[in-house]
């Protein structure tokens, strides 16, 4: 007998050659898809996510067992990074009233859209992206990365927002009070497309949440994990992003674990009678 392990040797060795048990098999396969499913979307996925995941997959799992699998896995989700307390009332804007007044649940798509921008690093130097997000799906409709933090660099973002929807009604566009969003080509731009424009009071970010909300998963779950070559390669890497991931996959709570675009193409065929 083995005196330190204080069993019987032929029971040592028939413990060692016995093969897993079905549970255990079928934990390894499913700790394996859970895997896949949580690279696929950039290692940010929490065990619900995955958990929807699977369930489409077919699978058959509750949201404690993913949550088990993935943690025995070392498997867990991006977690965003909490504000410092404070006020943040701000002053009412001066410029233009701020119409959407935290509306952020819109029903209908190309009703109300929100935009911003927000710089990203490169060894090259700073690139600057602006967004159009159409807050019905919160998908980025608009977007647009250039090396100067200009009114180009947004109008060419609206611009895509307004070639791609092709809205047949105004449109309520909100910004916060950047210079780009307060320059006389922005204006003119607003004129001549039907759309009214929204502004945030001065120094509060709550008000244009949606767009701030964006940016803070882009830059988690894609820009800190980088280090940029070129202004080029941050181009490339944001359009992977928004085009291959945020827009057609990336789940959200909001949209019923729905992409932006599976939710819209849900709501349109559920209003067709489809």
């Amino acid at each position: 007998m083995c005196r330190c392990l204080r069993i019987h040797p032929s029971g040592f060795y028939a413990w060692l050659n016995n093969p897993l048990s079905k549970r255990a098999l079928e934990d390894v396969r499913q700790t394996e898809l859970i895997r896949k499913a949580w690279k696929e979307s950039g290692k940010v996925y929490g065990y619900r996510k995955l958990q929807d995941d699977l369930v489409e997959q077919g699978e058959t799992c509750c949201s404690n067992r993913v949550s088990r699998l993935a943690k025995l896995a070392g498997i867990k989700a991006q977690i965003g990074y909490k504000r410092r307390p404070g006020l943040y009332g701000g002053k009412p804007s001066l410029v233009v009233d701020n119409t959407l007044d935290r509306q952020f649940d819109v029903l209908e798509p190309d009703r109300v859209w929100v935009t911003d921008i927000t710089y990203i690093r490169t060894l090259e130097g700073f690139a600057y992206l602006a967004v159009v997000i159409d807050l019905y799906s919160r998908r980025i409709v608009g977007w647009s990365m250039q090396s100067s933090q200009t009114t180009d660099v947004v109008l060419q973002a609206l611009l895509m927002a307004v070639w791609r929807r092709k809205p047949k009604d105004k449109v309520l566009i909100h910004s916060d009070q950047g210079s780009q969003f307060t320059s006389m080509d922005w204006a003119s731009f607003l004129r001549a497309h039907n759309l009214q424009h929204s502004m945030s009071r001065r120094g509060n970010c709550h008000d244009n949440a949606v767009a701030e909300s964006f940016f803070n998963l882009l830059k988690r779950e894609r820009i800190r994990r980088q280090n940029y070559k070129s202004r080029a390669e941050a181009r490339q890497d944001v359009f992977d992003y928004i085009e291959m991931f945020y827009n057609p996959k990336r789940k959200h709570v909001r949209n019923g674990m729905l992409s932006p675009i599976e939710f819209e193409r849900q709501q349109k065929m559920s209003t067709e009678g489809v």
